[in-house]
């Protein structure tokens, strides 16, 4: 299978947490932007003319700040070019507050059937001290313009271990977002990235985080309420009703092929994964001249090719497949990881069934440990 991510890198503001590579939109050459985004569609597939595409997702930065003749300039082009089955999973990342009903008409108009909205907190003290600037308002007022219009696959973003929250508000936001009665959600703990606000505040000792119990008790709070209303994890950070899991991040998860479209996306294609050029100006002037903005491409060796086939596929519940496996490597993943597998099997990490390497219920909340171990070059 093969996925098709295209990025949109324009924020009209920066989250404290965010080191997505996104630019403040005032001023910026949006509608060349979109053009040489197109652009780059065509060249590229013009050198892999017999792919077909089974998923769409459109990120960001923040899609939905571009205009309804931007949007329709942008999609318009996208089905003139991509072998997409229209109907397939095609997804827009938005933002509360920026979803009118005009725009999505313009969405939905062209065959985008699922959107993901970065909502974070049901608590608008907390939104405002992470740099976010909807308020819990504009969530409701956003679905019900999303329903109004006619999508039903919608799905919602919550993040935990913010500075200053606690289980109760954490708890709070997981009852809040779950009476939407939406299809899909996705619940992430903090990362601090390096160079955004957040890693900074931390570094001089003034961001007031959740204690590691407080976040594995938020961890098993989104689990057990999920779980209560329907909502299966199907992934380490992911929950959805039967038949609404992300089609486009399985196909990551699975360690499948895509394409990526746009300043500093990253693809994966024929055993090489690339990323382009990052700053606006430098993945424009490349493709003026017709040529591809790509800054670097790396051809994976077979045992870097193994190792992201374990810590990616293990992020999914149902875990990897030894069939599977042996099927895509000719070779046994047991003749590649017996003692790290004997190990984490002892530890009460992974457990092997018939078919399957999986994470036990410990293992979810370590699975940053057992993703690292089955990195080859490290100690086993």
């Amino acid at each position: 299978m093969t996925a098709t991510y295209i990025h949109i890198p324009f924020c009209e503001h920066i989250c404290f947490y965010c080191d997505f590579n996104k630019v403040f939109l005032e001023g910026q050459p949006v509608d060349e932007y979109v053009e040489m985004l197109l652009r780059e569609m065509q060249l590229t597939m013009a050198q892999t003319p017999d792919e077909k595409i089974e998923t769409i997702y459109v990120g960001g930065g923040t899609p939905t700040t571009l205009n309804e003749k931007q949007l329709d300039r942008l999609l318009t082009g996208m089905k003139e070019i991509l072998p997409f089955q229209m109907g397939n999973e095609f997804t827009f990342e938005a933002n509360p507050g920026d979803l009118s009903v005009d725009k999505l008409k313009v969405l939905h108009d062209h065959g985008v059937n699922r959107l993901s909205m970065g909502v974070q907190s049901f608590n608008d003290d907390l939104l405002k001290k992470i740099g976010r600037i909807h308020k819990v308002k504009d969530v409701y007022q956003s679905i019900a313009n999303a329903r109004q219009v006619g999508f039903e696959n919608i799905s919602i973003d919550l993040i935990y271990r913010l500075p200053g929250q606690t289980e109760a508000d954490f708890n709070n936001s997981l009852v809040k977002a779950l009476e939407l009665e939406l299809p899909h959600y996705s619940t992430y703990s903090l990362i601090l990235e390096n160079k955004t606000i957040f890693y900074n505040l931390m570094r001089q000792g003034k961001l007031p985080l959740p204690t590691e119990d407080e976040e594995a008790n938020m961890y098993q709070m989104a689990i057990d309420l999920m779980a209560e209303k329907g909502r299966k994890q199907y992934e380490i950070s992911n929950y959805a009703l039967p038949g609404y899991e992300s089609q486009h991040n399985l196909i990551y998860w699975k360690n499948e092929k895509y394409y990526g479209f746009g300043a500093g996306a990253h693809g994966y294609l024929g055993g090489h994964r690339y990323q382009n050029n990052g700053p606006i100006q430098q993945y424009l002037e490349p493709l003026r001249k017709n040529r591809l903005p790509i800054l670097r491409t790396q051809q994976l060796s077979i045992e870097e090719k193994i190792e992201e086939e374990m810590f990616l596929g293990l992020r999914k519940l149902e875990g990897v497949s030894i069939q599977h496996f042996f099927d895509k490597f000719q070779v046994s993943v047991f003749e590649v990881y017996q003692e790290v597998i004997d190990s984490l099997v002892a530890d009460g990490l992974l457990e092997v069934t018939l078919d399957k390497i999986r994470l036990t219920e410990k293992g979810k909340f370590l699975g940053n440990e057992v993703f690292q171990a089955f990195l080859l070059s490290s100690p086993k």
